[in-house]
């Protein structure tokens, strides 16, 4: 059974990102990029720089992660009054004949805008494991680390953001990473909004910064000079690194952080939690043009006391995530977002002796909205007839979603063909996805 704290909500505590540790971390940094540069092959750069992106594809990706496992039964996928349904009660959504758990009352009225897959399955269903294989889209591979959704996006797609692209807020202790494509690409790791980032001022508050980047500027070239060419290049890259962190404390977008530029009714809209003000946070770094943002809401790890707390988990989830929409929605920003919501698997069908739920990877449910994706829509189903004890736990799930394929729908989504061949650094070609887009999850 996993632990978690509920006062502190995260599995694990973030450590803090103050400037000499964000500058530190964007040399070493650079010097990986500059090394993952060359295992890309020519062929697949050209293919990247030349790839057309789809008129479907949005800007932005915000994706809710819910760690722990949150429950199908407890949220999107009820079946109240029956032998698994345990203390859930349903209420109807904005769609005929579609129940959410009564825990969503916000999101109920909003199915109309989703599309709620129910059919999710994974061959994992340990959290470690199966949080990689989800943010992935591949199982763990002892020789390899796969880049997460996020540093692809980041990787395929450009633009002039000048504040950090790839963005965790309230991150627990599998955060989202870069893997082959290296360090560069790994998540830019903040905590509750409510406070102001630590010891990331813009240049302006620091006069003396200028006079320090000048010697620093100067001591560079000395140690450049005469040097050769490609050692140069590779021992001196953290240079490049340098510049990102002082393009980003001088760059007016830092002000996406501040959440406290909002209006009070805007704040309160969102719940007064670290997740809430994190979802507030994502609507305000998708207008400056960040490509993903991910927001962790832990404490789904029921194996007591299930009914109690999944309730609420899921409360904060839906004042956070009924927000989010309406101020995406308000701010021309829906079809140029891509919106997920989901964890690494879901809960039981059958209750515990301890009033639980415990890990089940073989029929849960995922929530995507915005961009392209179909709305009011509902994609696959399970039943109340679940045998835990057969061999084939999936054989009353209809029509299934494995990991693979979401992922590809949502490089699809972005505009990024998920067969684009990279290769790894040891030299292994590999795609970026082996699944095949769900097509019914898109609007026509």
């Amino acid at each position: 059974m996993c632990e978690f704290n509920m006062d502190t909500i995260a599995c694990d505590g973030f450590s803090q990102m103050n400037r000499r540790r964000w500058l530190g971390l964007s040399a070493s940094a650079a010097v990986s990029t500059s090394l993952a540069t060359t295992w890309l092959t020519l062929a697949a750069e050209r293919i990247a720089l030349g790839q057309t992106r789809p008129k479907t594809a949005v800007q932005s990706m915000i994706f809710l992660w819910l760690q722990g496992g949150p429950s199908q039964l407890e949220t999107f996928d009820p079946h109240a009054g029956s032998m698994i349904g345990g203390d859930t009660q349903a209420i109807q959504t904005s769609l005929k004949g579609i129940q959410f758990a009564s825990s969503l009352p916000r999101l109920a009225e909003m199915a109309d805008q989703f599309t709620v897959i129910r059919s999710m399955v994974s061959k994992e269903g340990d959290h470690e494991r199966a949080t990689y294989h989800v943010k992935t889209g591949w199982r763990p591979d002892p020789t390899l680390i796969h880049p997460s959704i996020g540093a692809v996006l980041c990787h395929q797609l450009t633009d002039e953001v000048e504040i950090p692209r790839h963005i965790s807020i309230l991150p627990g202790q599998w955060g989202a990473r870069g893997g082959y494509l290296g360090s560069r690409y790994d998540a830019f790791q903040t905590g509750d909004p409510k406070f102001p980032l630590p010891n990331l001022d813009r240049v302006a508050a620091h006069p003396k910064l200028n006079s320090k980047l000048s010697d620093l500027e100067f001591m560079e070239k000395n140690f450049a000079r005469g040097r050769q060419v490609r050692l140069r290049d590779s021992i001196t890259s953290h240079q490049s690194a340098t510049d990102r962190a002082v393009r980003m404390m001088s760059s007016e977008q830092i002000r996406a952080f501040d959440i406290n530029e909002e209006d009070i009714s805007v704040l309160k809209s969102f719940g007064d939690s670290g997740f809430g003000r994190g979802c507030l946070a994502a609507v305000r770094l998708v207008e400056q043009g960040v490509r993903c943002i991910e927001i962790e809401l832990s404490g789904w790890d029921t194996h007591a006391n299930n009914h109690e707390l999944q309730y609420g988990r899921a409360a904060i989830l839906d004042e956070a995530f009924a927000a989010l929409v309406t101020q995406l929605q308000e701010r021309g920003l829906w079809e140029k977002t891509l919106v997920v919501c989901g964890g690494e698997f879901g809960r039981t069908p059958k209750i515990n002796p301890l009033g639980g739920r415990d890990h089940w990877p073989h029929g849960f449910s995922v929530v995507l909205g915005g961009g392209p994706i179909r709305r009011g829509y509902v994609h696959g189903a399970t039943d109340t007839t679940v045998e835990e004890n057969t061999d084939d736990k999936t054989e009353h799930v209809s029509n299934l979603v494995d990991v693979p394929d979401f992922h590809a729908s949502l490089l699809h989504a972005m505009g990024i063909d998920g067969n684009l061949e990279l290769q790894t650094p040891i030299g292994r070609p590999l795609t970026l996805s082996i699944g095949k887009v769900v097509p019914q999850i898109f609007a026509s």
